[in-house]
């Protein structure tokens, strides 16, 4: 084989845009499988509105309607009553990938890589050829609607028909309608009917409206009319902070010299604190300007910031979904026996990035997943901003945290037990595994306090099972004295010539008084056993009618 010059070799060298690679990686954006597919069409789109809605102030309204259209096809449309998108700026919202509001700062919100939305247009354009149609209305007076679809090549937004609307009832909000093939609708654990019922419990205060492909219509009623207050902008905080983060903050600062710099650029960094600083680092100038810091420098800071004691995250920054709405959350979605819910304090991962854990378990009622007539195994349910996670279960740096928990120490079989285990973590950035944000990286500080929540959570829901091990027992022993409580009855009847009907009577009361948690457990079971057969019977009569 004859040798290549390298300039032979280097004829091919391209550059390409990030459009063009997405279209042949459209798996990495969670387009793969079909019903996942529809499922990351209607979150990227769902998000955007809550986000919207929240940042303006507004109660979200947000309607989604999936209509078929073909074999595996359907006209996907969402509407919102938020602030509206202006018009300079709806082609980089919709059909620029990484363009947008959200990937520079530091606040919490549910989107956060500028993909989504341009994603979907990405989407139905490869899928269908069609463009995405959009109409907008914003308080300024802006109201119009346009067709937008992507140049790959240049990762370019292009408009078509745009033309002005009336819009006399001065309404606020966005409407978009795509059409998309390679996907399917599937009423499933996994599918867009369970992500927006999952999606209304983690956000009360939203109302949804949803029409399937059956023409059915659901509404997820309000049941807050309180907007969550915004979480405020936040910097990095010290710890976590790598080397080459503090190098790209310095080339990026203003400041006249290393301490101010370090004062304005990250939280929790105060006078004192630079003293401090300045003792632990000597070998560091904090006269010089920021963008003179040595990667030596960067070095001696990152190891002085590891031997401070740093004030914790300030938690006003960070917007978890709350006990009491998780505590809602589960029992709408499980009524369990029992639960209990714990929400850690802020901590910090790589890059500085504050972070919060909530964890919950639910015993019983609809708990876990059922595998056969009386066989369960226990189901682990997550979410990131109040956002549910429905795919790459194993992946995930909660299943990891989950599964690697002892839970036989605390009295559970969480593989064939109905246990479900619920954990959200809230943070002005979640380090999602892939852009299809449907995985949390793996990243040991937040596996870390996923296994602390879930282990308190665990802690209290021990004494809850060791109690239903003991009633076990004693049920077990009280069934096998009542076995024998007929034919002992009949036998001293016989010898005595008392009534059969009264001396088992008397014995019956006898071996409850010994057991009396099986009694009232008895009682309690026949008590909605009649509840049920009233709601039956009210039902039938409400039928005949």
């Amino acid at each position: 084989m004859a040798e290549k010059k390298a300039n032979e070799i280097f004829k091919e060298f391209k550059e390409h845009s990030i459009a063009e690679f997405f279209k042949k990686n459209k798996q990495m954006l969670g387009y793969a499988g079909l019903v996942r597919s529809l499922v990351t069409v209607v979150h990227e789109y769902v998000t955007n509105s809550l986000d919207a809605c929240e940042e303006a102030g507004i109660l979200p309204e947000i309607s989604v309607s999936i209509t078929p259209s073909g074999e595996n096809r359907y006209i996907v449309g969402v509407g919102d009553n938020g602030p509206g998108i202006p018009k300079k700026f709806i082609g980089k919202a919709l059909a620029t990938i990484l363009a947008g509001t959200k990937f520079h700062r530091y606040i919490q919100q549910r989107g956060q890589q500028g993909i989504g939305a341009a994603g979907c247009t990405l989407f139905s354009q490869m899928t269908t050829g069609k463009p995405v149609n959009v109409s907008s209305f914003t308080k300024d007076g802006e109201s119009y609607s346009c067709s937008i679809s992507i140049d790959t090549m240049e990762n370019k937004p292009i408009i078509t028909d745009l033309k002005s609307l009336d819009n006399g009832e001065g309404k606020t909000g966005t409407i978009i309608t795509a059409e998309f093939a390679e996907v399917k609708y599937e009423n499933s654990d996994h599918g867009v009917y369970e992500y927006l019922k999952r999606t209304a419990l983690a956000n009360p205060h939203a109302q949804i409206k949803f029409r399937d492909p059956e023409g059915k219509e659901f509404t997820f009623v309000r049941s807050s009319d309180v907007i969550p207050e915004m979480p405020k902008q936040t910097l990095p905080h010290p710890l976590g902070l790598s080397i080459m983060d503090i190098l790209d903050f310095a080339k990026k600062s203003d400041e006249k010299n290393i301490s101010a710099f370090l004062m304005a650029s990250f939280s929790r960094v105060s006078s004192g604190k630079v003293k401090e600083l300045k003792e632990l680092a000597k070998g560091v100038d904090f006269e010089k300007k920021p963008r003179e810091l040595s990667w030596s420098d960067a070095e001696e800071l990152v190891k002085a910031f590891k031997q401070i004691k740093w004030l914790s995250p300030d938690s006003s920054v960070i917007r978890p979904i709350g006990a009491d709405r998780i505590k809602l959350a589960v029992r709408s979605i499980l009524n369990p026996e029992y639960m209990h819910v714990i929400e850690r304090k802020p901590q910090v991962f790589k890059g500085g990035i504050p972070f919060v854990v909530e964890a919950a378990i639910a015993y019983g009622g609809s708990s876990g997943k059922k595998v056969g007539t009386e066989e369960y195994t226990g189901s682990i349910l997550r979410f990131a901003n109040r956002v549910p996670l429905l795919f790459d279960t194993g992946s995930c740096a909660i299943t990891q945290a989950v599964r690697n928990i002892q839970w036989k120490r605390y009295g559970i079989d969480i593989d064939n037990q109905p246990v479900s285990v619920l954990v959200n973590i809230s943070s002005v950035y979640v380090p999602y595994s892939g852009v299809g944000k449907e995985a949390i990286a793996q990243e040991d500080e937040i596996i870390e306090e996923i296994k602390l929540a879930v282990q308190e959570a665990a802690r209290n829901i021990q004494h809850y099972m060791h109690g239903i091990k003991q009633v076990n027992v004693e049920k077990n022993k009280y069934k096998t004295i009542m076995r024998y409580v007929s034919q002992l009855s009949k036998d001293l009847s016989g010898l005595t010539g008392m009534d059969k009907v009264t001396i088992e009577k008397k014995l019956e009361e006898l071996v409850s008084e010994h057991y009396p948690k099986v009694n009232e457990e008895n009682k309690q079971e026949e008590q909605n056993e009649e509840k049920f057969e009233i709601i039956e019977s009210s039902s039938d009569s409400t039928d005949e009618e």
